[in-house]
């Protein structure tokens, strides 16, 4: 009998029995108090009297009405925080924790129990049932250092002593196993985690988070961090990882759509929209290069990736220096209504003609506009062709509008139901004012560059550079996959979310296009706008065995080549075989698609581009599924794809099919190509030519297993 079993079972049972009384308890009270703080604001709303007749009737109405919105957002505040409670005991309902750490805070205290779990909770006096993964206290866990360790609250350093760490496999209200850890290669969690096949979507890693994983995930917030990962490295779970904690951290502050993500592809997007959710928090606003342009209504332009730095780096110099000239501006109107003319913006440009161009110009120029506008609104609504149009409104709409008809006693209440008129029909106009939507960018962008057309990246950049607009709002951009990133894309994004920190992740070993931005160009790129860049490196693969690791490895320089280690079990020796000819290369793919079709899991054929997908396509039939661009990746199966689109995914098997000389010849491109499509598979990778090996393969230690 395990007297250690036992206990922890025992504990597990009430600790389950107090989340489902919990859960009881706060499904009630949202009931009841629903029904409550609806008949309560049933009653106020009714003693409410509308009266927009004069001034002090007005201010009445406003302050009755503002005292009703007070009583709801006091009502919604203590809804949503008994909703977000709810929802912490849902999500530990399916595991209530998966950690134990004893820990002696002081030497003349007693050791404590911590309960470590993917959300918080505390019983009815307030005491910690189960610690947030988050909370301070849980990173010497995360640390794996057994007897003296430390964790940060409050930017103070806490010094404890670590007396047991524990790990747990449970499900719901049942201990499966659990097991006394102390450093990561003996992680019971995630070596017992790392033998489970491919998922199609990706799934949290909190409970086995690895050491140098967890100094990116609680890395001190800076304004740019790099990270270099190799494949398989959790780079992406680790983002993930990231802003899951940095919700935590800042759980008053940051909102979901403060948050910018961008992956590489939609089918990548899909693989990664449950992993928040499953840890009790929102996803992000998440984008790809294609969703941040059509966002912003560029989407018919050419993007622009490849545009040469060099022209953007020539808007930025000769700005200071231009002159706005007429035909660069527009009226500022609405439905037909001119509010602000041409004539009456080049003035304001020429009020402040000896301000160099740029966004401190634009910010005097806006304030001068909304001036404008404002007597421009107040002369509309004096004028008798609005009251008219009032007058001319069917008798229920202008109650709907003004809460009472329009009879006015005298010219001075005319000039205030006018008001409240013209800002229901024009107010929007400040924010035109504030976008620059007035400015030609196409015009002023082309007289400078001398081009006929602007791509998206160039018109931007330039309505960046002149203005000064850019995601104000935007406090975290999340950046995986950096490699795949130009240049001027990384400036643009840069520019764009200049008020924000940046965490860039990335494999420079996976940069599979010609022209994407190197590292060093990144560091460079974002010390110049940012003030510095921080670095960390991962260099543990989780995703492949050790022979797969190997093989990968064997394509990148010899450094890294010598710190690269897969803490996965031994597996299966890659397969590389070379057919010689067409007939004897299709034969033994149809034998690997037939094979895969008897396995568990997740298959992929990788080719190098879409032609070539849809050709071996053809020749494969309905032994595999052709994924294309907006698809999501089915959970089993063979499946065959380009590379472009398995970047960032992983497979229980990979046949990498189109592995000849002429398809990854000796290039540093060629290699890292090779590198990623090898290194998207977990337990078995084989590698087939059809006609000569690629000689990228030569010097790998396997050798060639087959001549066909």
């Amino acid at each position: 009998m395990d007297e250690i079993f036992e206990a922890e079972q025992q504990h597990l049972s009430e600790i389950y029995q107090q989340l489902l009384t919990m859960r009881q308890d706060l499904s009630e009270h949202i009931e009841v108090a629903q029904k409550a703080a609806a008949q309560d604001l049933i009653d106020m709303s009714e003693e409410i009297r509308v009266d927009f007749g004069g001034e002090d009737e007005t201010l009445e109405t406003l302050a009755a009405i503002e005292t009703l919105n007070s009583v709801i957002d006091a009502y919604n505040q203590h809804h949503d925080l008994t909703v977000d409670k709810l929802g912490r005991v849902l999500l530990l309902l399916r595991q209530p924790y998966f950690a134990k750490l004893r820990l002696k805070m002081r030497p003349d205290q007693p050791s404590r129990d911590i309960y470590i779990g993917a959300a918080g909770i505390t019983d009815e006096r307030k005491r910690p049932l189960i610690v947030d993964w988050r909370s301070p206290i849980a990173e010497t866990y995360y640390k794996q250092e057994m007897g003296r360790t430390s964790y940060q609250v409050d930017g103070r350093v806490r010094e404890v002593d670590l007396e047991l760490r524990r790990q747990f496999d449970i499900t719901e209200d049942k201990l499966i196993s659990y097991f006394d850890t102390t450093v990561a290669i003996q992680d019971s969690l995630l070596l017992n985690a790392l033998k489970a096949h491919h998922s199609e979507k990706l799934q949290a890693i909190t409970a086995t988070i690895q050491r140098e994983q967890n100094e990116v995930v609680r890395h001190e917030d800076v304004n740019v961090l790099l990270v270099n990962g190799i494949a398989g490295s959790g780079k992406t779970s680790v983002l993930l990882q990231r802003i899951a904690f940095l919700f935590y951290r800042e759980r008053e502050r940051l909102k979901p759509d403060q948050i910018y993500l961008f992956t590489p592809n939609s089918m990548f997007r899909s693989y990664i929209d449950t992993v928040l959710p499953s840890m009790g928090e929102s996803n992000p606003q998440t984008f790809t290069w294609e969703d941040f342009l059509d966002e912003l209504g560029l989407s018919e332009r050419s993007s622009g990736r490849d545009v040469d730095p060099e022209v953007l780096n020539k808007l930025e110099s000769d700005i200071p220096s231009l002159t706005i000239e007429p035909a660069d501006l527009s009226d500022i109107r609405i439905d037909g209504t001119v509010l602000i003319t041409q004539a009456q913006l080049q003035h304001s440009f020429n009020t402040f003609s000896r301000t160099p161009t740029g966004p401190r110009k634009m910010s005097l120029i806006r304030e001068d506009l909304h001036e404008k506008l404002e007597r421009r609104l107040a002369s509309l609504a004096r004028s008798e062709k609005i009251h008219e149009e009032i007058a001319s409104i069917d008798l229920d709409e202008q109650k709907q509008i003004f809460g009472a008809p329009f009879i006015p006693e005298d010219e001075k209440e005319a000039a205030q139901f006018g008001r409240h008129y013209v800002e229901l029909k024009f107010g929007h106009a400040h924010k035109l004012i504030e976008d620059c939507n007035w400015l030609r960018i196409d015009r002023i962008g082309m007289r400078m560059l001398g081009k006929e057309s602007l791509t998206a990246t160039e018109w931007l950049y330039c309505k960046v550079l002149l203005t000064g607009n850019r995601a104000r709002d935007a406090r975290y951009v999340m950046i995986d996959e950096v490699q795949d990133y130009t240049v001027s894309q990384l400036m643009l994004l840069s520019r764009y979310f200049s008020n924000a920190h940046f965490l860039l992740l990335g494999d420079e070993n996976q940069a599979i296009r010609e022209g994407t931005a190197t590292f060093e160009q990144i560091r460079e790129l974002f010390t110049k706008d940012h003030g510095s860049v921080e670095e960390c490196e991962l260099l543990t693969s989780y995703r492949s065995s050790p022979e797969i690791s190997e093989l990968f490895g064997s394509l990148i320089d010899k450094d890294r080549q010598m710190r690269l280690n897969s803490v996965r079990l031994a597996g299966v020796a890659p397969e590389i075989v070379e057919c010689l000819d067409t007939e004897k290369y299709l034969e033994y793919l149809r034998s690997c698609a037939e094979s895969a079709a008897q396995q568990k899991g997740l298959i992929a054929f990788v080719v190098a581009d879409s032609s070539r997908k849809s050709w071996l396509a053809k020749q494969l039939g309905e032994a595999v599924k052709a994924l294309h661009k907006n698809e999501p990746l089915p959970k089993e199966g063979v499946v065959l794809l380009e590379l472009k689109l398995a970047k960032g995914l992983e497979f229980d098997e990979v046949i990498v099919a189109d592995a000849q000389a002429e398809v990854y010849p000796d290039t540093a491109l060629a290699k890292r190509q090779l590198y990623t499509a090898i290194s998207r598979a977990m337990h078995k990778v084989t590698i087939v030519s059809q006609g000569s090996m690629t000689p990228l393969l030569e010097h790998a230690r396997t050798e060639i297993a087959h001549e066909r």
